[in-house]
């Protein structure tokens, strides 16, 4: 199923470091497009405000109007998909106090039980200790009944095998919430590897699946792609007025990442892109 754009109501005023951007909303579909307000992705949540992947971000971004949230899906040692970035755990949680002695710091390498003692919030401010992981079930709990979607990235961390297949069942076994957030496009999954891009949308085609990019693709990558995929999220710094107007002519949607600056999010919104993904939803949303 190819993602069209979505509804957008409203006038969407951007405020960030003293810059306004007025965007009028439209509806249109992936062959009629005009420039119109880009979905806000919350990158990791509302990153920029309160630590990555917590409820806390989580809730934030909700509450600043943000289209959608982006996640991070890893997977425990004993099976739970949870909700974390890194390959390793040190930066943002205090693993290394709580278990001393271990060799690796991999999600897979813990049980949830274990995972969800760890403070995740204390190293973005003080005010955050005590932030606990989540797990994917408590993102969608969260965010589950409310205007904000979700987009799930499949990690590319390289340890992990059928971590693709994985994210598909699981979704899978959620038919009511499935329905529901495909039904008012508040769901997609993305990823770096195009083969678990590929793995996820043979378990499910409905679901919009996209593919990161750090560099800019080929027009030979392109034209593969679109055969299969959605979306193409390359970084907002390979992105310009050629390679939207080639994605949407090639029927997908681009979302670009991570983009935080004032200048950069006027220029992003200028080219026509679909979705910013920003640790900053509140510069792009109106609360």
């Amino acid at each position: 199923m190819k993602l069209t754009s979505r509804e957008r109501s409203g006038v969407v005023v951007a405020v960030l470091g003293g810059l306004v951007l007025a965007l009028t909303p439209a509806t249109t579909h992936a062959d009629e497009r005009t420039h119109t307000a880009p979905q806000v992705i919350a990158h990791r949540g509302s990153s920029g405000t309160a630590p990555e992947n917590t409820a806390a971000a989580i809730d934030l971004a909700v509450r600043q109007h943000a289209d959608h949230v982006e996640i991070d899906v890893q997977r425990t040692k004993d099976g739970t998909l949870v909700n974390f970035h890194d390959c390793t755990m040190e930066r943002t949680t205090n693993i290394e106090d709580l278990y001393p002695d271990r060799p690796r710091y991999r999600v897979s390498d813990f049980t949830w039980k274990e995972l969800r003692r760890l403070d995740a919030g204390s190293w973005f401010h003080p005010r955050h200790t005590g932030e606990r992981l989540l797990t994917l079930d408590d993102v969608i709990h969260h965010i589950d009944h409310t205007s904000t979607g979700l987009l799930a990235e499949i990690s590319p961390c390289d340890h992990y095998t059928h971590l693709a297949t994985d994210l598909a069942h699981h979704l899978g076994t959620k038919p009511h919430y499935l329905h529901r957030a495909l039904t008012r496009n508040q769901l997609a999954v993305q990823s770096f590897h195009t083969d678990d891009a590929h793995t996820f949308h043979t378990h499910q085609p409905d679901i919009p699946i996209g593919i990161l990019n750090a560099q800019r693709p080929t027009d030979t990558q392109l034209v593969r792609l679109s055969h299969w995929a959605d979306q193409i999220n390359p970084q907002h710094t390979v992105t310009d007025q050629a390679l939207v107007d080639r994605i949407h002519q090639l029927g997908m949607t681009i979302n670009v990442w991570t983009v935080n600056e004032p200048a950069d999010l006027r220029h992003m919104t200028a080219l026509g892109v679909d979705g910013i993904i920003t640790d900053h939803p509140q510069a792009l949303t109106p609360h």
